[in-house]
């Protein structure tokens, strides 16, 4: 330091030297003679250059002392690993397997519905009865006839018991009774298809026929039941994901229309795929205590295909990639005091996305500093200053 305050001195020095031998011609009584003043414009120039080379040479002293780099200002994140979730999104269809239009099994006159639109019914209610076209009547007299059959099959049982009477006669009788007894019996199932009866608990959500109306089995529907705290979530999942995404896999579906997101598990996986678009089928319950959720509402499913307890997650906006295809990164080595360190490229290995995040699997390691912003300036081994955020 002393050298380049003596340095210093002596230019201030020679410049005020220089300054006081300018003065006009007649006063510094110069000579007068070209030759002369040839001479000594030689001398002053040759004096000049001396000083420029010594304040140059100050100069380098001065910067080399007060370390004057000029460094790529840029902001670095201290990497910390955490828990990452990824998840795929797929368009899916809300149903319920409750959701059943109820057809007659015995045609003829709709002679009575007995429920309303909108009205919560047990299972095994009676909701509509068909006019039975004199079934009723017919089992009645078949009833007399299997009272007589049975009254002659026990007389001639106990005549038979007591060696009186032929064997073919109690045969006979037996045959009657019984033959009588199953037409009878299937003429009362026959009678009760004019009935129709909730097969589950749930909400009659439309009535199609009109009391008074023929309906035709199979045909002519009458009305339809839904139970609607029974519903689940059905998607069709490209195959890829077959063994990402298993049976207890966690999920979260919203149903935009609702402005509702609930949180389910897939309950079951489809075992065959299908070749038209190469996709399975999955399947989660849903809760809908409220009742709100209707079937075929549309809805979004996200499906967790993917966990890591302890990934390392970066900003995508911090990942190059050079003329081979390579993704790299650079991270802040070699510190040097006062926030100066080294710019490092370091090869790294991509996983998963989320949020404009990525990770990292191979190539950085916790606590690492990822620079950030001014990423984009930086080639290999930079010398940088890292600036707070």
């Amino acid at each position: 330091m002393k050298k380049v305050i003596l340095l210093v001195s002596l230019s201030l020095s020679l410049i005020q030297c220089g300054q006081k031998n300018e003065t006009p011609l007649k006063a510094a009584n110069l000579p007068v003679s070209l030759d002369e003043l040839t001479v000594q414009k030689d001398r002053y120039i040759q004096q000049i250059n001396t000083l420029t080379l010594e304040l140059n040479q100050v100069n380098s002293a001065i910067e080399k002392l007060t370390v004057n780099e000029k460094r790529v200002l840029v902001s670095a994140i201290a990497l910390k690993t955490s828990a990452f979730e990824h998840a795929i999104d797929i368009q899916a269809n809300i149903k319920t397997r409750q959701n059943l239009q109820l057809y007659p099994e015995l045609g003829g006159k709709l002679e009575k519905i007995i429920v309303k639109e909108g009205q919560e019914v047990k299972k095994g209610t009676l909701l509509a009865v068909i006019d039975d076209a004199g079934f009723q009547e017919q089992i009645d007299q078949m009833q007399l006839q299997l009272d007589l059959a049975k009254t002659t099959f026990e007389r001639t049982a106990r005549l038979w018991e007591q060696k009186i009477g032929s064997e073919m006669m109690f045969l006979e009788a037996k045959t009657r009774y019984e033959a009588q007894k199953k037409q009878l019996d299937q003429m009362k199932k026959q009678l009760a298809k004019a009935k129709i009866y909730a097969p589950f608990d749930g909400i009659i959500d439309e009535i199609f026929a009109n009391q008074g109306s023929n309906v035709a089995p199979g045909m002519s529907p009458v009305l339809r039941i839904v139970n609607l705290k029974s519903m689940y979530v059905e998607a069709d999942v490209p195959e890829n994901y077959l063994t990402a995404i298993t049976k207890g896999s966690k999920a979260v579906v919203e149903i935009p229309v609702l402005n509702l997101t609930l949180n389910t598990t897939i309950r079951q996986t489809g075992s065959f795929v299908q070749p038209s678009n190469r996709t399975f089928r999955i399947e989660a319950p849903l809760e809908n205590a409220t009742g709100q959720i209707k079937p075929n509402l549309n809805a979004k499913l996200s499906v967790i295909d993917y966990i890591n307890p302890n990934a390392i997650l970066v900003p995508l906006r911090t990942i190059r990639e050079n003329a081979e295809g390579e993704n790299y990164v650079f991270v802040l080595t070699d510190p040097e005091g006062d926030n100066n360190y080294i710019a490092k490229q370091r090869f790294v290995t991509l996983g998963k996305t989320k949020n404009e995040m990525i990770e990292i699997t191979e190539g950085i390691s916790e606590n690492d500093l990822l620079v950030d912003e001014g990423v984009g300036l930086l080639v290999p081994d930079q010398k940088v200053k890292r600036i707070e955020q």
